[in-house]
């Protein structure tokens, strides 16, 4: 099982950032993305290889191509991470406005 330790190390790579942020767009075949990144399609396949290991996209068998899409549940647990710190500064930030009116 993934966590968001596997997922930011997945993402902290410009190219798979890259790839992620292509197929958070809608699902990409190998060949897509090699056509609009500057990487080799093999690089691509590495990649995406990391990204679901990360469990941040799966991938489906459309004939002869892998085509990828983003994992609703392995981004969850990203999101449930950074959450934690939107709420926290979300209730420092009402905490000092509020000291700030007394």
């Amino acid at each position: 099982m993934a966590t968001y330790h596997t997922a930011l190390a997945a993402l902290a790579d410009p190219t798979r950032r890259s790839i992620f942020e292509h197929i958070v767009e809608g699902p990409r075949a190998v060949g897509e993305l090699a056509a609009v990144l500057p990487v080799s399609r093999p690089a691509v396949s590495q990649h995406l290889r990391v990204l679901k290991e990360a469990e941040l996209v799966v991938d489906s068998q459309i004939g002869a191509r892998h085509v990828y899409q983003l994992n609703p549940s392995g981004l969850g647990a990203l999101r449930t991470y950074l959450d934690r710190f939107w709420d926290q500064a979300l209730a420092a930030y009402a905490a000092t406005a509020e000291s700030d009116e007394e």
